[in-house]
């Protein structure tokens, strides 16, 4: 059995997936789709750029991250079944994903998370030290977001799946009550919250982009890690934090009610009653640690080569 994983190289999480995959998977991996048994279709945009003799060929699966209905047009329909022609089964990442694909097909569907590395996600014990290296203060109220928050085609418009105008709200209302609250943002595309928070005098701190090394300082640093994305696949953050046992608390999307403990999910209204679950998130997060995060995929495609 040989899997070829299609390319993407768009500076994504799923390219450290396709990369972590050839390196621990090398005896049942290809570089050369000729060579394949099942080609893996990790960036479903994408598939078009792969022959079409080879999708007929093969067994074929495809990943789905999210679907977000509201911007689910008729050309969206189209291109997904266009794609699901040559689609054997389907792979997703959260069960919330997989209730979205089952209103599109009838073909299987696996939901497994992706796995996260724990030589680049772990808790750093001296918090002290890491905070003098980034200048900020042991009385800084420390709150992290590390995912885009604007669309790309102005640098204005918030993507509001991912919910920048909740996380301003929640942190306007805390910032109210907490002058030594600070911001720390990362990744690109981040200009609807700088230029709200500019306006609200919120600081914050802006690492544009960082390496791994560094990002897992960042998260060492914090005191509370807020995903309030509307509409997710993930996201990967849910799983870094738990890793490296940074406090994080999120709305009921993607892989959130896999990994944190209930108490840990808030309603945007409900904020408040949020209370991140470190241990409780930690324990949920060990099987997902590669290469026991690998297991269940390989059982899908060794059943998929099977059959």
């Amino acid at each position: 059995m040989k899997i070829y994983l299609s390319d993407i190289n768009e500076s994504w999480i799923v390219d450290r997936v396709r990369s972590d995959w050839y390196q621990e998977n090398e005896n049942i991996s290809t570089y050369k789709i000729k060579d394949s048994d099942i080609i893996w279709i990790i960036s479903p945009w994408l598939w078009k750029k792969l022959p079409k003799k080879q999708l007929k060929k093969k067994k074929v699966i495809c990943s789905i991250y999210h679907i977000d209905f509201e911007k689910f047009d008729k050309k969206d329909e189209e291109d997904f079944y266009k794609r699901d022609q040559y689609v054997d089964i389907y792979h997703v990442i959260s069960k919330k994903t997989y209730d979205q694909v089952k209103k599109l097909t009838n073909k299987k569907i696996i939901s497994i998370p992706f796995w996260v590395d724990q030589k680049l996600w772990f808790e750093i014990s001296n918090k002290e030290n890491l905070r003098k290296k980034y200048e900020v203060s042991e009385k800084d109220f420390l709150i992290g977001s590390f995912q885009r928050d604007t669309e790309g085609k102005d640098l204005k418009t918030p993507k509001l799946i991912k919910g920048p105008d909740i996380f301003l709200d929640i942190v306007n209302s805390l910032y109210k009550n907490n002058k030594n609250l600070k911001v720390i943002l990362s990744g690109k595309r981040r200009n609807y919250l700088i230029n709200n928070f500019e306006k609200l005098n919120i600081p914050f701190i802006y690492f544009e982009m960082v390496d791994l090394k560094v990002l897992n300082e960042l998260y060492n640093i914090l005191d509370l890690y807020i995903v309030t994305s509307r509409v997710e696949g993930g996201p990967q953050a849910i799983l870094e934090c738990a890793v490296s046992k940074t406090p994080i608390v999120s709305t009921d999307v993607g892989v959130a009610s896999e990994i944190l403990d209930s108490k840990s999910i808030f309603k945007p209204e409900e904020f408040s009653k949020a209370q991140p679950s470190i241990d409780i998130a930690f324990k949920n997060s060990q099987e997902y640690i590669i290469p026991n995060g690998m297991v269940k995929f390989k059982k899908m495609f060794e059943e998929l080569h099977e059959n």
